[in-house]
């Protein structure tokens, strides 16, 4: 199902800015138990987002309204929020007058395997390398043909790819933010000049220090996250995967992890309730 500016039909004006230059956001929410999850937080984001982009934001009621009407009788899904600049001829001017185009679209959940949460996932390292660009950095805009030009890079045989940026440093995987644990501290990839600031990230870090788990953010080498005891990814819908193998080197799924992942399911429930 699909509500373009709150109307059921699914096309949108040829003209849309969206469509001609990526330019606008995303947000993908795990829809549970007919309730969207971590809402509050990915609305926060997108606002950010049209802030640093210019986008005029929607009244929140308008978007809460629009995501209910897709949510309700769902047991488990994904909705992606998508808002663009909306139409505003050739070239790269804006338009003097700005008409968001407001897209909300009901997706089936994901047929993940269980055994990538309890056995942990398969992972390498992407040629591809993430450009550097402070004010497009943290947020979910539209351009992301860098992860579709990275993910092309395997088939089967992985479950995830990790971005380095021209600078070498290691930033996150196609879809997920990365964690991993080194002599009791969870690292995790400082997003300044290249990268998302995920949702499920944020609720990670807070979670993890709320429960006197130490975290950084910090510019990580390759060498860095080869040498973890522990690694794990994260994303608003497929949560926490803890990684089993990277390169030729082989991780346990640990106490840090385990912890992180049990405090993760509460806090979530908690959320939906």
């Amino acid at each position: 199902m699909l509500l373009i500016n709150g109307e059921c039909k699914n096309t949108v004006d040829a003209t849309d800015r969206g469509l001609h230059y990526g330019d606008g956001l995303f947000e993908t929410i795990e829809i549970s138990q007919s309730q969207p999850v971590f809402l509050q937080q990915h609305l926060a984001r997108l606002k950010t987002g049209c802030q640093r982009l210019k986008i005029p934001f929607p009244a929140e009621a308008l978007l809460l309204d629009e995501i209910t009407q897709l949510s309700k009788e769902v047991e488990h899904g994904v909705i992606k929020l998508m808002l663009t600049r909306g139409s505003g001829g050739r070239g790269y001017r804006q338009p003097d007058t700005i008409q968001a185009t407001r897209i909300v679209a009901l997706h089936p959940y994901p047929d993940y395997p269980a055994d990538y949460k309890t056995a942990g996932i398969t992972v390498r390292f992407c040629e591809y390398r993430l450009g550097l660009n402070p004010t497009l950095a943290g947020i979910k805009h539209n351009n992301r043909l860098e992860q579709v030009l990275a993910r092309a890079e395997w088939q089967d045989e992985f479950q995830e790819g990790l971005m380095l940026n021209l600078n070498e440093h290691v930033i996150e995987g196609t879809m997920s933010n990365l964690f991993v644990l080194k002599d009791q501290v969870v690292y995790t990839p400082e997003i300044k000049l290249s990268g998302i600031k995920g949702i499920m990230r944020q609720v990670i870090i807070e979670l993890a220090r709320q429960n006197n788990i130490v975290v950084q953010e910090a510019l990580l080498t390759r060498e860095l996250v080869l040498a973890a005891d522990e690694i794990f990814l994260t994303n608003s819908v497929m949560g926490i995967w803890p990684v089993k193998s990277l390169e030729d080197n082989a991780y346990p799924i640990g106490p840090v992890t385990q912890k992180i992942m049990a405090y993760l399911a509460e806090y979530k429930a908690a959320d939906i309730k």
